[in-house]
């Protein structure tokens, strides 16, 4: 038996959750983690409800007890935690002595999209393999029919090609579309209550838009109920229909979406939202609305798409460009950074071909500037980013670094070692790119050390200056990675990148897995140490809000191109191209009524066919 759209039905209609009935409700929940022979709260007394088709976001900073609370629902706590209170699923009580009621509702009536899907996919098995084996795990259907429900699933995700994706291992998709295919997995049960862990934190802002909307249209279409974790506020106004405010283990306000954002009355929450990063902070005026800006460049875009137009532009845009750079030439010397025509490819490894990851790029960056190097995943930004800093080889055109040509015909190992003395860097991952085995003091001092600038004495002197710079206590020197929070860890590596005094310093989405406060205080302090210290800066990210804040110019890249580029004002709040205008359109603003607006201006340019 079948229902009309070929899915097999997987509950009776006496199932089903009426509209607007309440799905969970919480009281007193407290979270508890054993801790060298003491408890340790992670979330206190805890109170609140979801009710069918609504979207309730739990926000907070990291360590707030927003994600330990929510796993605690499910039982998916390690064995050091300790659960009080009551959580009951449409009226029946899922904590106490019996384990079993949890995992009877888990993955069947209760479903979770992790942060990664990476990580909560299995690598080893496809797509297809993995949403099946859910399906029989709660149901007692044949393999055919939950196939059949499987691909229904990845259709009802939007994947282009669901039969490809069945298929397909997670390795073998994009980011955006393993988060689909993990939402498949989760939703493939009809489960009455959805609790997605930062669903959209490490997508691009297109990609994020798209993921968004997906959990809208689902939202209203099977009527589940959604706990959303985020620290994201502009998902928060994107999709939230009431909002948790945590902080400290504690709910310290609760209310719709527009109280919240429109008359905070917690002073926590007050600085939540004034910490956010968003489209129009960094404008000249303050006066300039953005979504208006950009609704008057998609209507001229809307109304005449002319190819002549469009040439005749570009041509002006380069104009434009190169008097800007003679003048900027004659204001400020020598460029630190030059790209000519460049072309860069991840070279051929075994049978797999070289790769052309950039074509034709063409940017410039002087002494004490802010490039923001903007675009989606796979376009080409990061690429730029290793390969100035000599990671990969330029296949075709001329790189000059701090004045030297590195390009493949021109640079030899003694150059490279030379030049990379005046380029820092700075990761996505502190966690990753710090040594786990070496004190903080060690990672920052290593280069000095290894470059001969300093020792001894001198060296630990300089090692104190540095973290003074960024802000951290100088005790701090003794302390490994594992002992410090994120945003402390991402000081340090700036700290690292510093230390040899750059001329130009590659920022590959330093904040991008912060929370807003912290991620505040680190562009806050990376914007002093940029004025007070005065070096070129090339700063790779997809966040356009952040690079609003640090930019003065801005580079868009598409597929490999760099398709325009100009002053921070001209890109962010007069795009010319289509692209940039798609990627303007897709960032979410931390207003509701001011972010439906701009998902409506997004529809607009979506229906144009504008990609």
């Amino acid at each position: 038996m079948t229902d009309n759209s070929g899915a097999i039905p997987l509950e009776t209609d006496t199932d089903k959750t009426a509209p607007g009935a309440k799905v969970l409700e919480v009281r007193d929940l407290s979270v508890d983690f054993g801790v060298e022979k003491k408890w340790v709260p992670a979330a206190i007394g805890l109170n609140y409800e979801v009710r069918a088709g609504e979207v309730l976001a739990i926000v907070g900073e990291s360590g707030s007890g927003k994600s330990a609370s929510s796993m605690a629902l499910l039982g998916l706590l390690p064995s050091n935690s300790r659960v009080r209170g009551s959580v009951k699923l449409s009226g029946r009580e899922l904590l106490g002595p019996d384990a079993g009621r949890i995992r009877e509702v888990r993955g069947k009536e209760v479903a979770v999209i992790f942060q990664e899907p990476m990580t909560a996919l299995n690598p080893v098995y496809t797509v297809g393999a993995q949403i099946v084996e859910t399906l029989r795990l709660h149901n007692e259907i044949s393999p055919d029919e939950a196939k059949e429900r499987a691909l229904h699933m990845l259709d009802l995700v939007e994947l282009p090609d669901p039969e490809k994706a069945f298929k397909s291992y997670p390795h073998q998709l994009s980011g955006g579309q393993r988060q689909r295919a993990m939402i498949a997995q989760s939703l493939s049960c009809d489960p009455k209550l959805l609790i997605a862990d930062e669903p959209t934190t490490a997508l691009d802002v297109t990609v994020q838009a798209e993921i968004l909307d997906l959990m809208r249209h689902l939202r209203n279409k099977l009527d589940s109920a959604i706990i959303l974790i985020t620290h994201d506020m502009g998902v928060v106004a994107d999709l939230a229909d009431r909002i948790a405010v945590m902080r400290r283990g504690v709910i310290v306000e609760t209310g719709t979406a527009q109280q919240i954002f429109s008359n905070p009355q917690h002073e926590y929450t007050q600085a939540l939202l004034a910490a956010v990063p968003h489209l129009g902070q960094g404008a000249e005026s303050a006066d300039v609305d953005v979504t208006a800006a950009l609704a008057a460049a998609t209507h001229a875009e809307l109304e005449s798409v002319d190819p002549e137009e469009l040439a005749r532009r570009e041509r002006e845009n380069e104009e434009a460009l190169k008097a800007a750079a003679m003048e900027k030439t004659k204001r400020k010397g020598e460029p630190v950074l030059e790209l000519t025509d460049v072309a860069i490819e991840y070279p051929k490894q075994g049978r797999v071909p070289a790769f052309r990851a950039v074509e034709g790029a063409n940017l410039v960056i002087y002494p004490g500037e802010v490039l923001g190097l903007v675009g989606e995943s796979g376009s080409g930004k990061t690429t730029i980013g290793r390969a100035a800093v000599g990671l990969l080889p330029v296949a075709e055109g001329t790189m000059r670094v701090v004045g030297q040509d590195i390009s493949a015909a021109k640079r030899t190992g003694k150059q490279l070692h030379r030049i990379r003395r005046d380029i820092g860097m700075v990761f996505q991952d502190p966690s990753s790119s710090l040594n786990p085995r070496l004190p903080i003091g060690e990672s920052i001092g290593e280069p000095m050390f290894l470059a001969g600038v300093a020792k001894g004495a001198a060296l630990q002197a300089r090692i104190e200056k540095l973290l003074d710079q960024v802000e951290l206590p100088r005790n701090y020197r003794n302390r490994y990675p594992h002992e410090l929070s994120g945003g402390q860890k991402q000081r340090v590596g700036i700290a690292r990148a510093l230390s040899l005094q750059p001329k130009l310093m590659v920022a590959d989405e330093p904040t991008s897995a912060l929370d807003v406060s912290v991620q505040a205080k680190v562009l806050e302090l990376f914007q002093g140490l940029q004025r007070e210290l005065g070096f070129a800066c090339l700063f790779v990210t997809h966040d356009l809000a952040v690079v609003d804040v640090l930019a003065d110019r801005i580079c868009v890249m598409q597929r490999g191109r760099i398709v325009e580029q100009g002053t921070r004002d001209q890109i962010l709040r007069n795009p010319q191209e289509a692209y940039t205008q798609r990627l303007l359109a897709a960032v979410p603003l931390p207003d509701p009524e001011r972010q439906r607006e701009r998902r409506e201006l997004r529809a607009q340019l979506l229906a144009a066919g504008i990609e």
